[in-house]
């Protein structure tokens, strides 16, 4: 019983401390995250390769640029990968593409055994026609799958 009226209490708390400034940066930055959302999509839907999520695809690895050049790429783009992870999965909760945000922080990211999840997400039809349509407006290949 402790526990529910611990949550009316802070309901309370929070509805007195409420103000119109607060509701208006709140909604400033669910407008702004989405409109980001999209646009990153956007980007990372076309700029993948028609065959990333065949069996046939191969990685490139630049193996010219120095050490330490590519470990901290390797570390931005795995942190931005996992901050868009969380970002879709509140996403999906709230306003805007949460699976498509989380389709693209998976593959920003480089983990083990992240292929499946990633065809999962993908091939899911109302994913996948969408991806097409977009990449086919961009005169882009639609996606391979296996």
């Amino acid at each position: 019983m402790d526990f529910f009226s611990g949550i009316l209490e802070w309901f309370a708390r929070f509805w007195e401390t409420l103000t119109w400034g607060r509701i208006a940066l709140v909604l400033s930055f669910t407008v702004i995250s989405i409109i980001a959302s999209y646009g990153l999509i956007v980007i990372g839907m076309i700029k993948i390769p028609a065959d990333y999520f065949s069996s046939t695809y191969v990685k490139e690895i630049n193996r010219d640029e120095h050490f330490s050049l590519r470990w901290a790429a390797f570390i931005i783009k795995n942190t931005v990968g996992f901050l868009l992870i969380i970002a879709g999965v509140i996403m999906i909760f709230t306003p805007g593409p949460g699976v498509p945000t989380i389709l693209l922080g998976l593959m920003m990211m480089d983990i083990p055994g992240k292929r499946p999840l990633e065809a999962k997400l993908i091939q899911r039809p109302m994913v996948l026609s969408a991806v097409n349509e977009l990449r086919a407006k961009y005169n882009k290949p639609p996606l391979i799958m296996d």
